[in-house]
């Protein structure tokens, strides 16, 4: 059985953000989804994500991790 590892995204109120420019599409390891964060986090930021919830096949793994720099 292969697993999901998937994002979540939260605003600055915590409330959870969903859309077509939110993806929501599986990675096959945490190493993938957390390179693909590295690379994407200033558009999520773009977006009004302000922290993300990283989750393996449905059960947190860690967050809410902020966004903000310097936080």
């Amino acid at each position: 059985m292969s697993e999901a590892w998937t994002w979540t995204y939260a605003d600055a109120d915590g409330e959870e953000l969903s859309g077509p420019a939110l993806p929501t599409a599986a990675f096959p390891s945490q190493t993938d989804a957390e390179a693909w964060l590295s690379e994407s986090w200033e558009d999520l930021g773009d977006e009004g994500v302000d922290s993300v919830t990283l989750w393996r096949d449905g059960a947190v793994v860690y967050g809410p991790m902020s966004l903000q720099p310097g936080t």
